[in-house]
């Protein structure tokens, strides 16, 4: 539905901080599905851990974070799309299972609420069939060039 050149016309983030290959999967506004291939070429299975290879959770949640962001991104009008998404709070998350090479992140986005520019969605990442996390994100947009 939504390939790699696509979604870097949306999203900000580049190698190695792009942590979404496709969409798979989207109703406007209410729900999202992305994948996400995980290969031991990550730059961070050097360092996390040596000899046992695993996603770090934080980038798992910052996985769902841009699959979210790209859903927002396709709901919203002309003039918040010059915008940029922000975390505001990461709440009920779980990790369940450990993610590594060779897995594929089935993430899967649905919106809680989407009211005043906030949005709060409940993410999910699984690996066949079993959820390796979850949580309750939300987001808001502001301009680029913000300071505060």
């Amino acid at each position: 539905m939504m390939d790699i050149t696509q979604i870097m016309q949306i999203l900000p983030h580049r190698f190695p901080f792009l942590l979404v290959d496709r969409i798979v999967e989207v109703e406007e506004g209410k729900r999202i599905v992305g994948l996400k291939n995980v290969t031991i070429n990550e730059p961070f299975f050097t360092g996390h851990f040596p000899g046992h290879p695993v996603m770090p959770g934080v980038l798992i949640i910052e996985a769902m974070a841009q699959v979210a962001g790209i859903m927002a991104y396709l709901a919203s009008d002309e003039e918040t799309r010059k915008k940029v998404s922000y975390f505001m709070a990461i709440d009920n998350c779980r990790f369940r299972r450990p993610v590594r090479p060779g897995d594929q992140l089935r993430i899967e986005i649905e919106t809680l609420f989407a009211k005043r520019g906030i949005w709060s969605v409940a993410g999910r990442a699984i690996v066949d069939g079993n959820v390796v996390a979850d949580a309750e994100l939300k987001a808001t947009f502001a301009d680029k060039d913000r300071t505060e």
